[in-house]
């Protein structure tokens, strides 16, 4: 790829204190896809069907991703195979230490295995089988119907704001590059944001993946910028040289760096300031090894600034893809992406049916 250029913008005025510079980079070329009578709400209705659709083609890859955890509930086929009625309460027991081994939690799993008992008593389970099928509707029920909608949801108006939070390590950086190259598949034109202006390599990291992806970054220029005023500058960028998305990266904080979480509701107020209603999403990267640990972190990011959607990264390396539902069911709040590897293609949209079927195939 051909090394980016870069220009200064000023973006000062005489009525306001002269702030640091901030130089918008280009990645590579970009190309525009191609915007149909219906207007930005249906530009934005189509491409999140469309990255939908795609992943649904490509369940390979959350198959694969979740192998570690479908090794620990292979157990489920094993205590099943020659399941018989007198039988119940042992199987029972033992499937409900499967489940909590893959982190679904204890009250997931109590919840699940009592329907069970209270189904294979009542006659409406008779095999191995049966109860399997009803084990994966249990699941999938609970994925449904707390999760919420799984598409990115954009509005109706260009630029749409992403913002991406999470804490130091989870994998956040990393997971808005694989998102960048995967809209920037779809021919959207897309602005990042360095808005990680605590970390002294954030910058660099991000500027590395706008030229993987050729898609262009605007970065702050010295010591003192403030994530707030690069998050504003780029989306005052992106609303005047019609970008279709904007991915704005924020500083890895602890939930318990209070002063951290506090900038991050600064820069949420500078977003929509330019863009009145952004950003349209706030996604939380979570590390999928933490497990069921990452539920306190969800509960204070979502009470600090309103958590949209989750992307739960590291999955690949983890038997515990049971937190999945765990977290879903606690916040009510939906899985947006999850991460299966370390590919520019690994981070893919989550799809319910396809995660049961990985899990408990």
């Amino acid at each position: 790829m051909a090394a980016s250029t870069s220009r200064l913008l000023p973006f000062l005025s005489p009525s306001k204190p002269p702030v640091a510079p901030f130089l918008l980079r280009t990645g590579g070329p970009t190309s525009r896809v191609s915007c149909a009578a219906t207007g930005q709400t249906g530009f934005f209705t189509r491409l999140g069907r469309l990255i939908k659709e795609k992943a649904k083609s490509d369940v390979e890859k959350i198959f694969s991703g979740f192998s570690k955890t479908r090794e620990n509930l292979a157990v489920v086929d094993e205590l099943l195979l020659y399941w018989n009625l007198a039988e119940t309460d042992r199987v029972l027991d033992e499937l409900e230490e499967a489940l909590l081994v893959s982190d679904f939690g204890p009250k997931i799993s109590f919840k699940i295995v009592d329907i069970l008992r209270d189904d294979i008593k009542a006659g409406k389970l008779k095999s191995g089988p049966e109860i399997k099928e009803a084990l994966k509707r249990s699941v999938l029920q609970l994925l449904t119907s707390k999760g919420g909608i799984t598409e990115l949801q954009l509005g109706s108006r260009k630029p749409a704001v992403i913002m991406v939070v999470g804490v130091n390590g989870g994998g956040k950086t990393t997971s808005l590059g694989k998102l960048a190259h995967r809209l920037k598949n779809e021919g959207v034109k897309v602005l990042m944001a360095a808005g990680d202006t605590f970390r002294a390599a954030a910058s660099d990291q991000l500027e590395v993946w706008a030229e993987r992806t050729g898609s262009e970054i605007v970065m702050a220029e010295g010591e003192n910028a403030k994530a707030p005023s690069v998050l504003s500058q780029a989306v005052k960028r992106g609303k005047e040289e019609g970008y279709d998305v904007i991915l704005c990266d924020t500083s890895g904080r602890l939930h318990t760096n209070y002063k951290l979480m506090e900038e991050l509701i600064a820069c949420k107020k500078a977003v929509s300031r330019v863009v009145p209603g952004a950003p349209n999403e706030i996604l939380l990267v979570l590390d999928g090894t933490t497990g069921l640990n990452m539920l306190q972190q969800a509960r204070e990011f979502n009470e600090v600034v309103g958590v949209t959607g989750f992307i739960l990264t590291k999955l690949d390396g983890s038997a515990r893809g049971g937190c999945v539902v765990s977290v879903v069911d606690e916040l009510g709040i939906p899985v947006k992406f999850v991460g299966v590897g370390e590919g520019l293609d690994d981070l893919q949209p989550f799809d319910a049916e396809a995660f049961v079927d990985a899990i408990l195939s």
